[in-house]
């Protein structure tokens, strides 16, 4: 797991070969979120990178709940390699 933080947030960037990936990549993203009820700041830059940040806003901390979505958007990540 590439994922970078600290107690209060972990994150990653990911790059892709273009915007439209990149923009396909936050859209699977966002329904993995949706179905887990987990909702991560996504912020697209750079025209192809993506650089996701998980955190449990009403706990103040990084939880089991942030890394199963990590895993989850590292699968989907791979997925789309």
């Amino acid at each position: 797991m590439d994922w970078n933080g600290s107690k209060e947030s972990i994150s990653r960037e990911f790059e892709f070969a273009n915007f439209k990936q990149a923009v396909e990549f936050i859209n699977k993203v966002a329904d993995a979120a949706e179905l887990n009820d987990h909702h991560p700041d996504i912020l697209l830059h750079g025209y192809k990178k993506v650089t996701v940040t998980l955190s449990s806003h009403d706990q103040g901390k990084v939880t089991l709940r942030d890394l199963k979505l990590a895993e989850i958007i590292d699968e989907v990540y791979t997925l789309m390699q």
